[in-house]
């Protein structure tokens, strides 16, 4: 299994950014993905999940109504639009496939003006 992100970088807050996930090495259309993040000094949180036809759907509380997971299964790629970024959202940025237990390297997000 191998999930690589990007899509990270610097920006201010109420700005957007789009995180990409490829996957590879395993059939991706047939599995949930996850994406986490991890802001230094706190432990890593479940942010958005989505099945494996991309018809379900949940998100943390934080992110409710700024953030979209989203996936593309004929490109395996999962997405992350954020929306009205907060400096709070400052973290690494993880894809996860849950079944087979595959962790990316983690991209970097932060907010700031």
């Amino acid at each position: 299994v191998q999930l690589v992100e990007s899509g990270g970088g610097l920006v201010q807050p109420g700005g957007s950014l789009r995180l990409s996930c490829a996957a590879s090495r395993f059939t991706f259309s047939r599995y949930p993905m996850n994406w986490y993040r991890q802001a230094p000094g706190k432990e890593r949180e479940l942010v958005a999940s989505i099945s494996s036809t991309g018809s379900s759907t949940d998100y943390a509380d934080p992110v409710k109504g700024r953030f979209t997971i989203s996936r593309d299964n004929a490109k395996n790629t999962l997405y992350l639009q954020m929306n009205s970024l907060k400096p709070e959202d400052t973290a690494v940025y993880y894809c996860n496939a849950p079944r087979q237990a595959a962790w990316g390297q983690g991209t970097q997000v932060t907010v700031s003006s």
